[in-house]
């Protein structure tokens, strides 16, 4: 027994270990990696993918954006063409090879309605199409009632194809694979302002595309420099995040035409965010004015179709932003880390000198010689161990250094955003400002702001326009520093505005090498970095009491013509009233009970020559009322240092670019001086 227990057959020990190596299997297999686009692919909300109707939106928003930059980045005044086009049931299941086919068991079917669900939804229907009847028998007003639809599925999905033309740069025929088929890989990273906030771009419409129709997305493309152009249709290999072309050829370019044309067909809902879009569009024009805009919705039913042009009014651009180098206080220790490894400098005097900013030669020396014994200028930058690193790292949180300049940054302009505002808003009053470069975190930033009041298509009370690197910034509003600002901030009546009745448009437009948004979404600057917060505020104020002066004024004037009109309300009575006391005046001089002399004896003769009469006296009357009126507001402007001529609007025409010129820019205009 005990040597039957003990002894095992060498095929009982091979299978032995084979189990215990087939238990081990599974364990070696539960680690997984996923791809970048797989990644984006299933937490598509964090790149404002949440639903089919924000799925739309931001399609729109990403290649309108992509191809303003396209265009700046040349220096080329922006045409930017936006359709839309609705893709009804039957005409996708053709794009996609599928047949259409009637349904056989309905009761199947989320949207299926039974026999007594269909009586009971007319019956009520009926009821109150009686109950209306009988109000207006009665002459109550009624609401129109809509029409009885039917139940709608969830599985009844609608289908856009989005179209999106620019005359910006192109794309080299090679690179537009990967430029579009791989996430993460792109021409915009780098520490600069950027309109991106992901550098995902049109991919994340592709990944969309992938997973709402399965269709490919469909690039053309031309350079200045070629002679062709390029197709290219593709999708994305989600999975290894690498591009799947379908096809990918040089066509001739007859119109000699550059830039990117972009097509994709995504689900999406157009009446959900049908506003949202359009109000899209109108921001980008107010931020923007030195763009052409093209929108089109089309639809199978025309009464649907919409057609907007925002026509450009500038042909003033700022400059294109420029890719600077890291702060010392802004970076942390993989950051260093991967400048080391990337620098081609070779020690470590030089190595701080050119990859950080506002740190010169001398200063570098003070910074090594602070690090200890264990530095000195010529070592190899290579050879620094994660010790330190570290050092170095704690030296740069603790050091002072001089604030990074704001020359790499590119506003829109205070000239460009008060043009904006006068194209898209048409508003009473306008008022911009355009703050110096502040910073925060080692990252500088430039605050402007518009303060508008009346207008077209303005609500009463505020109405907050936020932009971020020059993008608009739609959803999230309420926790935004902007937003916070203005409810909580500034006091509205000390600059003679009624927060609540007037129609205020608040316009304020940061750009920064960072901005720090707040949510997966990046859609609101959070209200917690005080220097922003700060120059926010200050921003909102200037304008406010550049608008109290023209406001006072404003006031002033129509004061003044209400002391003028009341006046002159009077001049008949008191005309009438001097001439009644004149001539009894003149009968008492006539007979002699009491004289007059000189200039009182000349004016009591001509009432009895009648040369002076009630109408002569209204007329004399009148003309002392405006003298006074007029005399009254000169003192006025003299005080105030008020200039008397009206400042009107003016829109520079776009000229040959082949003219040489020079741009002299001011708040309120632009002196062009020609070569």
């Amino acid at each position: 027994m005990e040597t039957g227990e003990s002894s095992e057959s060498p095929s009982q020990t091979k299978k032995g270990k084979t189990k215990t190596k087939a238990a081990k299997k599974p364990e070696a297999s539960s680690l997984k990696q996923k791809s970048p686009a797989e990644f984006f692919a299933e937490n598509k909300n964090i790149a404002g993918f949440d639903n089919p109707g924000k799925c739309l939106y931001t399609t729109v928003r990403e290649l309108v954006e992509n191809s303003l930059d396209s265009a700046e980045s040349i220096s080329e005044l922006p045409v930017v063409e936006v359709t839309i086009e609705e893709i009804v049931k039957s005409k996708f299941n053709s794009m996609i090879g599928l047949i259409d086919r009637e349904r056989v068991d309905k009761a199947l079917y989320d949207d299926y309605e039974t026999e007594k669900a269909r009586e009971k939804r007319l019956a009520k229907a009926a009821r109150d199409q009686e109950i209306q009847e009988k109000n207006v028998a009665l002459g109550k007003k009624v609401k129109e009632t809509s029409a009885v639809r039917a139940m709608k599925g969830r599985g009844e999905a609608s289908f856009y194809r989005v179209t999106c033309k620019d005359n910006g740069r192109g794309m080299p025929h090679d690179d537009i694979p990967n430029m579009l088929g791989r996430v993460l890989s792109g021409t915009k990273y780098g520490l600069k302002q950027t309109r991106g906030k992901f550098g995902l771009g049109a991919k994340m419409a592709l990944i969309w595309s992938k997973m709402s129709t399965g269709l490919p997305i469909e690039i053309k493309s031309a350079m200045q420099s070629h002679a062709y152009l390029s197709f290219c249709r593709l999708d994305i290999d989600i999975h290894r995040n690498t591009p799947h072309i379908h096809l990918h050829e040089k066509q001739e370019n007859k119109d000699c035409w550059h830039g990117a044309e972009i097509q994709v067909v995504i689900e999406g809902n157009w009446t959900t965010y049908r506003s949202k879009i359009l109000h899209y569009m109108r921001q980008m024009a107010v931020i923007t004015p030195y763009a052409q805009f093209l929108f089109k919705f089309v639809s199978e039913t025309t009464d649907k179709n919409v057609t907007i042009r925002f026509a450009r009014r500038t042909d003033v651009m700022p400059q294109v932003p420029e890719e600077t180098k890291y702060h010392p206080s802004a970076v942390d220790l993989l950051l260093i880390k991967r400048l080391i490894a990337e620098t081609s400098k070779q020690n470590l005097l030089q190595f701080l000198q050119h990859e950080f900013v506002n740190i010169g030669k001398a200063h570098a020396e003070r910074l090594i010689g602070e690090m200890g014994p264990d530095f000195n200028p010529k070592m190899p930058v290579k050879s620094l161990t994660s010790q330190q690193i570290v050092r170095i790292h704690q030296l740069f949180r603790q050091a002072k250094f001089d604030d990074p300049s704001g020359d790499c940054l590119s506003p829109a302009g205070e000239y460009n955003l008060r043009l904006g505002i006068i194209k898209e808003l048409h508003p009473d009053m306008v008022a911009t400002y355009s703050g110096s470069a502040q910073v925060f975190e080692g990252h500088p930033f430039i605050v402007e702001a518009g303060v508008s009041v009346g207008g077209k298509d303005v609500k009463h009370g505020l109405n907050i326009f936020r932009f971020a690197n020059r993008i608009p910034l739609l959803f999230e509003q309420g926790a935004d520093v902007v937003t916070r600002t203005a409810l909580r901030r500034i006091n509205w009546s000390s600059y003679k505005i009624n927060q609540n009745q007037d129609k205020i448009g608040v316009f304020v437009s940061i750009v920064s090498t960072k901005i720090p948004f707040k949510g997966t979404g990046k859609e609101y600057i959070g209200d917690d970095i005080s220097e922003i917060a700060s120059a926010v505020k200050s921003a909102i104020q200037q304008c406010c009491a550049q608008l109290k002066s023209k406001i006072v004024k404003k006031i002033q004037a129509r004061e003044q013509q209400e002391r003028k009109r009341n006046l002159s309300r009077y001049i008949p009575d008191a005309a009438n009233a001097i001439y009644d006391v004149l001539k009894e005046m003149a009968k008492l001089h006539a007979s002699k009970k009491k004289r007059y002399e000189y200039e009182d004896a000349e004016i009591l003769r001509q009432v009895c020559d009648r040369s002076l009469t009630t109408d002569v006296l209204k007329e004399k009357l009148a003309k002392h009322v405006e003298q006074v009126d007029y005399e009254m507001a000169l003192e006025y402007a003299t005080q105030t240092g008020v200039s008397e001529e009206p400042k009107e609007a003016i829109h520079l025409q776009a000229l040959d670019p082949k003219i040489s010129f020079i741009d002299l820019q001011s708040p309120v205009f632009v002196f062009r001086l020609f070569h």
